[in-house]
């Protein structure tokens, strides 16, 4: 099992983390609802592409001694309506300024793409990645 999900009421939910024991909150959105006290469920899809993104280029960079510490990422997810779902997500990668070399952009930017998570979308949500480089 890797969570564990409880019904609070009022649309909330609250997910443990099997493993760590660490706990989050979801809420609907206020546009379904919702609370929006805390991360809707299609937030967390939204932020799951991005993390991931992050961290595969995290074990790449590692793999090749690549010190890319300080990278952050924008997550933006558009809903879309009739059904209901996430038509869009933009992320927007902001990499530290560091002297990375063509070659190393090239081998993170594929990296961010074979991210397991951006692997397991359906083929018709519309997924924008820029990556910006500070130097």
């Amino acid at each position: 099992m890797t969570a564990e999900i409880i019904y609070k009421g009022s649309l909330r939910t609250e997910a443990t983390h099997i493993k760590s024991g660490n706990r989050l909150i979801t809420d609907a959105p206020t546009d379904n609802r919702g609370k929006g006290e805390a991360f809707s469920p299609t937030d967390l899809i939204a932020t799951g592409l991005a993390s991931c993104m992050l961290s595969i280029m995290g074990i790449k960079a590692m793999d090749k001694g690549i010190d890319m510490e300080g990278a952050r990422a924008e997550a933006t997810k558009i809903m879309a309506s009739n059904p209901r779902r996430i038509a869009k997500i933009e992320v927007k990668i902001h990499m530290p300024d560091k002297p990375f070399t063509d070659k190393e952009k090239m081998l993170l930017e594929r990296a961010a793409h074979g991210c397991p998570v951006r692997r397991s979308l359906h083929p018709d949500l519309e997924e924008v990645l820029e990556i910006i480089w500070a130097s």
